[in-house]
């Protein structure tokens, strides 16, 4: 399979267009959450029109309780 480069980008320049940081981008290319993500000589490499995928991490905090309106 050959590999243009100029398809991808890198997981440095992916994290900075989706502000996040470059773990998470790793986090999901390595989950399969990225189709299209290669790894190639030890790095990966990242489709150029990859979209960013919904953040699957759950928010645990509390809310306030909803004050009965009797």
């Amino acid at each position: 399979m050959e590999i243009k480069f100029s398809d991808y980008k890198t997981i440095q320049e992916t994290a900075k267009e989706w502000d996040i940081s470059t773990r998470m981008v790793i986090r999901y290319c390595v989950a399969g959450r990225l189709p299209g993500a290669v790894k190639a000589a030890g790095r990966w490499l990242i489709p150029r029109d990859a979209a960013k995928p919904a953040d699957g991490r759950r928010n645990n905090r509390r809310r306030p309780k909803k004050e009965s309106g009797m």
